[in-house]
């Protein structure tokens, strides 16, 4: 993507110069988020996150010829204070824990514009961050909220404090995250240009939903703005000296005893709901023994890490639809998606100090995957052969190829087992969650 380097702000010296010098907020904040090497930046994190198109229908591939044609128009209008973002296109997608979660995703050049906000304003706002917050942060992740969960509970905390904010992303109220915004930023244009982000509204079949509360997920301006929103919460816990982890909109405070949990629970949601607007969602808020709370998918029995069962019944149930008979694809691309899955779930997971299950999981993923293939070889004839060729003896693979016993019984003979090793399936592509597991360990 080309883009004219002119208009630049009255500073002096090279542009490269210019981007190692200290930034302030200032009145020419806009012309710095508009600088060419800060927006070629922000259109590369876009187009390496890819994604889906906007209500324009313009892809990733469509926008550097877009770019080109219209970009010192766009970027005049955006000087000017006459450009409108436009409305962002809604997209359910399922959460863990039931119901839906709605995604807003933006036009490519709203995400582009948005990158290049969040590009500029993160390094002044992070480095004011709790050091209890660890969500949409670089270097920091959920596994190191969970670790300091685990660290807290070493130190003797018997009670967890576990307060759930009520659809905290749709409910952000404009007024306080822009008060918040304005206590750094001088520059007028640029706080315009972030509240008709928060204004553009929602467009679901074919209705466009005003914004009047939220910061829709799916930009790249949320997660910043989210942390800027609950950063007072963060400041107000480490004043009364609590210990806490908050990931995003969820965090946990461990305190000595219930009864300081209970003081400690309506303290906060006095807090979020005057302060921030927030509301609480009751039911799912609690004071518990801080063994059995849970928190970013995991829980904390005799002080050490464990996935929940729940996770742990949804990444099983996941496996089996990726393995089962009738799904009518290649044994190539079964494994790859299998590959896939695996990987991104003990990529998260993998803090997980509970080991025992992962050898009979494993086992259970290959005895699928030889059904699968025992399906896919469908007629005896074949199914001989096959077991003859990876090494079978000539008996066993007769009598297993011929029997009309049904595929998860035979996936376990020792005709397929035989035939189909543990090594020839890692050949084929079928990874181990085993290998995955064991390499990686946090500090103790």
């Amino acid at each position: 993507m080309t883009i004219s380097r002119s208009s630049m702000p009255p500073t002096g010296g090279s542009v490269s110069r210019r981007l190692e010098m200290p930034l302030f907020l200032d009145e020419y904040l806009l012309e710095r988020i508009l600088w060419p090497d800060n927006v070629e930046r922000a259109w590369r994190r876009v187009r390496a996150n890819g994604g889906a198109p906007g209500i324009d229908g313009m892809s990733i591939q469509e926008y550097p010829a877009f770019a080109r044609e219209h970009w010192e128009e766009i970027r005049q209008s955006l000087l000017e204070g006459r450009y409108q973002p436009s409305p962002v296109r809604r997209k359910d997608i399922p959460k863990p824990s039931g119901g839906m979660r709605m995604l807003g995703i933006p036009n490519i050049l709203d995400r582009v514009l948005q990158q290049a906000i969040s590009q500029l304003l993160t390094p002044f706002y992070d480095p004011d961050f709790s050091d209890y917050s660890h969500g949409f942060r670089l270097g920091r992740r959920a596994g190191d909220a969970v670790y300091h969960i685990k660290a807290g509970l070493r130190q003797g905390y018997t009670s967890a404090v576990d307060v759930d904010l009520a659809k905290f992303f749709d409910r952000v109220n404009h007024d306080v995250l822009m008060n918040r915004l304005s206590r750094r930023i001088s520059d007028k244009r640029v706080l315009r240009l972030i509240g008709l982000y928060l204004r553009a509204g929602i467009a679901h079949e074919g209705v466009i939903h005003p914004t009047l509360l939220g910061v829709p997920q799916g930009g790249p301006l949320s997660p910043l703005l989210s942390n800027i929103v609950l950063d007072d919460l963060d400041k107000e816990l480490e004043r009364r000296g609590h210990y806490f982890a908050r990931y995003a909109d969820d965090f946990i405070v461990l305190v000595k005893s219930p009864r300081a949990g209970e003081r400690v629970m309506r303290s906060i949601t006095g807090f979020l709901r005057q302060r921030l607007k927030l509301e609480v969602n009751e039911e799912k808020s609690q004071v518990i023994d801080s063994r059995k709370c849970t928190f970013l998918g995991f829980t904390f029995p005799r002080k050490t890490i464990r996935w929940t069962q729940k996770g742990f019944a949804t990444f099983k149930r996941e496996l089996k639809r990726l393995t089962r008979r009738s799904w009518g694809v290649s044994m190539a691309y079964r494994l790859n998606k299998i590959a896939a899955y695996v990987r991104g779930w003990m990529g998260y997971y993998r803090i997980s100090e509970y080991y025992s299950p992962i050898p009979e999981l494993d086992g259970w993923v290959r005895r699928r995957v030889r059904m699968c293939y025992w399906k896919q070889w469908r007629k005896p004839r074949t199914r001989i052969r096959n077991l003859l060729r990876l090494g079978t003896r000539k008996k066993d693979a007769i009598l297993t190829g011929i029997s009309r016993k049904g595929y998860w019984r035979l996936a376990r003979t020792l005709a397929t087992q035989t035939g189909m090793t543990n090594k020839w399936l890692h050949n084929q592509g079928l990874i181990s969650v085993r290998d995955l597991w064991i390499p990686f360990h946090y500090p103790s």
